[in-house]
């Protein structure tokens, strides 16, 4: 064997071990980096646990709360049962009485709601009846509301009465005329004429005053709806509130204005409506 052989030989010994090395160590890298992403996934599953032992702990402080709450609720109705059980017969008895008049007392203020809603309904009816039967005029003229349960009916003077005069025009008395049929309609209404003036003194002939002349002006229209439209008498009241319950300020022609009227009060029904409070409910 020459010299040759032998280095050929030593050089291939050494590649043999030289590749042996390198597959090792690439298995090795791979194995690691398995590892790595092994340890990886195991701190993330890790960090899961520990957050959901937290939500855990948490969930357990507020049950044992509750749990805690719970005892404390049942002491208090424990005691509160023990104090009730000491009740004396004529204390039952008086609880007992206090619940029925309880009971009296709801049906009462069940039968006077029933008797409101019904007034309410009656009022609503007869605004609307006298709103249909003058038509389509001017609400500065007349004026038709429902104020505390109670119906008005505002005429403007300037439709009733000329300036200063007490006598009625004669297309105000079609208007009354109008509404005399709605309330001759209704045989259980009474009423109020009141007349109102603005804040202008005035005296002429046998009237001294604005009350003289606003009283004049209630009768006047009293009569008109007795004489032509035959309402009975014993369901109409006149009287005069002169300047004194104004609806505008007279600081102005136009509150002036306002504040000379007529007006039509519907008295409460107060016999009817307390005869419904006394009607037993079923």
């Amino acid at each position: 064997m020459n010299f040759k052989h032998v280095a050929f030989l030593g050089l291939s010994s050494l590649m043999i071990v030289s590749c042996t090395s390198s597959k090792k160590l690439k298995q090795s890298e791979a194995r690691y980096s398995s590892l790595d992403s092994l340890h990886r996934a195991m701190q993330l599953d890790l960090a899961k646990c520990q957050e959901n032992r937290a939500d855990n702990q948490n969930r357990i402080k507020s049950l044992q709360d509750q749990v805690s709450d719970l005892k404390s609720a049942n002491a208090n109705l424990q005691k509160h049962m023990d104090d009730l059980s000491v009740i004396t017969g004529a204390q039952a008895t008086s609880i007992n009485k206090s619940l029925d008049n309880i009971g009296v007392k709801d049906a009462y203020i069940g039968r006077l709601q029933s008797a409101l809603n019904r007034k309410d309904s009656m009022n609503m009816a007869l605004v609307i009846n006298l709103k249909s039967a003058i038509g389509n005029l001017d609400d500065k003229d007349v004026n038709i509301k429902v104020d505390k349960g109670v119906v008005y009916v505002d005429i403007s003077d300037k439709l009733l009465f000329k300036s200063g005069s007490y006598d009625v025009t004669d297309r105000a008395q079609e208007i009354l005329g109008k509404v005399a049929k709605v309330l001759v309609s209704q045989p259980d209404v009474e009423f109020m004429v009141e007349g109102h003036t603005d804040n202008v003194a005035f005296t002429r002939g046998v009237l001294e005053d604005n009350w003289d002349l606003s009283v004049k002006r209630a009768t006047s229209v009293v009569r008109i709806l007795n004489n032509k439209y035959h309402v009975p008498p014993a369901r109409m009241t006149a009287a005069g509130r002169a300047e004194f319950v104004p609806v505008a300020s007279n600081d102005s022609k136009e509150g002036q204005a306002a504040n000379r009227r007529t007006r039509i009060v519907i008295l409460p029904q107060l016999d009817q409506f307390f005869k419904i409070l006394e009607k037993p409910q079923n």
